[in-house]
């Protein structure tokens, strides 16, 4: 009898690009992998958090756009839209993912970051579509929203274009003006911008928000983010090329997008597809693009970008332009310190007993009354262990921290009720419960020195004093902090760090950004660092004390057996 054969599962283009990608068959940025790695992670683990992945939703929006789309301009004028391989599997992802408990869609939020001429406009005029009619949603109210009406009719009219040419899409879809709109279902889908008046009235199911670095405040995306709370299954879709502004909203929405494919959030309503060449690649090499153009040398003409880099190599004025708007590059941008695949490696435990009595450094960094306080402990080698070992302490008042939660998005109530704050009473920072914390963390560790800066500190630092400790001024300029931040990054490459993989350490550590003078000194910057890193600036001011003090063990006072 012949034997016969199991046959192979048969992949769809979505999965085969995927498996593709992880093949090192294609190339793309790391941050598309990183959105790639955890789609594969959930597929394996996801279930413990209420997740599930549903292909028959995710084939049926790719499979809408083939049988009801076109595309409507240049050489693709008139032909179905057959979505790219990569567009298939982010769309396979964005709408595969569903909650077991509700059913509704797992992603609330998609931040896309794509390079110029990739058509992400189309895509997302025909996800507004589909949004509109495809998924039967009865009184679905879909928006595409820009800074002007200009902007934002952009997706709305090659909706509308799309929905004329089809015979199926017209014989539902009723088009005035500015307005599509079912009859039967009560569903619409109009164009919006930040001028309009009426946004705070509306109840949208899905938004399109086009361009979103141009966009000079929150405020559209605020509102929305507000409005999306009347319904049980929306989604917000920020469309964008990079920017420059790193105090936009679009660099927020960048950042968080990052935390989250990094791991440092976790937040699974978020989904991120942010393409473009990576830091360390050379623009000027050809086969780093496809990482901003997937569809280079199909929708994006390679003789074209060729022209744009020959440009950009003669004129310094257009090599900005080409790097962000073909190569989605952020331009001017200062690049996070801390490369944290590295600083994970340094994550060996810091168990507290074998730390009692053993000599180690303090240091402070105090907030004003309603920030971060922040007190580390660091433990220099000592004996047998080789290890530079860090125990920090943070503190936030209690009353705010809802208000901050919200506001920054950051879960400090997580992280306090792990232990890994401490919530003094009221609504301001109480000094005396810090230094309460200190006075106890005094009768576990020997605790040689404590240095501060003296901004907000004059008061704890003389109560400090009266209780015995040896407390130094260390100042925040770069003859302070030059030698010691480097001398971090030197115990984070050399693994001689071991920081217990404390997950607000590590969240601060990501944040870092540094000054560099002329001469090549720096230090942490925390006007640049648009978010906390108190734990890490105290970290160096006792890494720097400690490397001008040697460590000896105490020897025991002597007492004679007949006094």
């Amino acid at each position: 009898m012949a034997k016969t054969r199991s046959k192979k599962p048969v992949l769809s283009v979505a999965e085969q690009w995927i498996a593709d990608v992880v093949a090192g068959k294609i190339l793309t940025s790391k941050l598309v992998r990183k959105q790639i790695d955890r789609h594969l992670r959930d597929l394996e683990t996801g279930h413990e958090r209420g997740l599930y992945f549903d292909a028959d939703e995710a084939s049926r929006v790719i499979e809408f756009f083939e049988r009801f789309l076109e595309h409507t301009e240049g050489e693709w004028d008139g032909k179905p839209f057959i979505l790219t391989p990569t567009q298939q599997a982010k769309t396979w992802i964005l709408y595969g993912w569903r909650r077991k408990d509700t059913g509704y869609r797992r992603f609330r939020y998609a931040y896309n970051e794509e390079g110029r001429g990739t058509g992400k406009s189309a895509y997302a005029s025909g996800l507004c579509i589909y949004e509109l009619i495809g998924r039967g949603e009865a009184g679905a109210q879909v928006y595409s929203a820009a800074t002007d009406k200009k902007t934002a009719k952009l997706v709305w009219d090659t909706a509308a274009l799309m929905v004329r040419r089809s015979p199926v899409l017209s014989s539902k879809i009723t088009i005035f003006r500015e307005n599509m709109h079912i009859p039967n279902t009560a569903s619409k889908f109009e164009p919006c911008a930040s001028e309009d008046t009426n946004l705070l009235g509306l109840r949208p199911s899905f938004i399109v928000l086009d361009e979103l670095h141009v966009h000079p405040n929150s405020g559209v995306w605020d509102v929305f983010v507000s409005a999306m709370g009347k319904r049980r299954d929306p989604l917000l879709f920020a469309i964008t090329n990079s920017g420059f502004d790193r105090n936009s909203v679009c660099w927020k929405q960048r950042e968080y997008s990052c935390k989250v494919l990094d791991g440092i959030f976790e937040d699974d309503s978020w989904f991120a597809w942010i393409s473009g060449i990576d830091d360390e690649d050379d623009w000027e090499d050809e086969r780093n693009w496809v990482k901003a153009s997937p569809g280079l040398g199909t929708i994006v003409s390679l003789e074209d970008m060729r022209q744009q880099a020959i440009k950009a190599k003669n004129d310094p004025s257009a090599l900005n332009s080409f790097l962000r708007f073909r190569l989605c590059r952020w331009t001017e941008a200062h690049t996070a310190w801390m490369p944290m695949h590295r600083w994970d490696a340094c994550a060996q435990p810091v168990d507290l007993l074998p730390l009692r009595r053993r000599p180690c450094f303090g240091a402070m960094d105090l907030s004003t009354t309603t920030d971060i306080s922040a007190f580390v402990l660091l433990f220099p080698p000592f004996g047998d262990d080789p290890l530079w070992r860090v125990l920090p302490r943070f503190f936030l008042p209690e009353e705010s921290i809802q208000e901050r939660v919200k506001r920054d998005r950051v879960p400090y109530d997580v992280w306090a009720r792990q232990g890994l704050f401490h919530l003094t009473p009221g609504r301001i920072i109480n000094y005396d419960w810090i230094q309460a914390d200190i006075l106890k963390l005094r009768g576990e560790y020997d605790i040689r020195e404590i240095v501060f800066d003296r901004w907000n500190s004059s008061g704890i630092v003389a109560n400090l004093e009266q209780e015995g400790f040896q407390m130094i001024e260390w100042g925040q300029g770069i003859s302070s902090m030059n030698a010691p931040t480097k001398r971090l990054m030197e115990l984070v490459l050399s693994e001689d760090l071991a920081h217990g993989n404390n997950p607000v350490l590590r969240w601060m550590a990501s944040n870092v950004m540094v000054y560099i003078d002329p001469a090549g000194n720096l230090k942490p910057d925390k006007g640049r660092s648009k978010e906390k890193i108190d734990g890490i600036v105290a970290l160096i001011m006792a890494l720097g004390r400690a490397m001008h003090v040697p460590v000896t063990p105490k020897r025991a006072s002597f007492k004679p057996f007949f006094l």
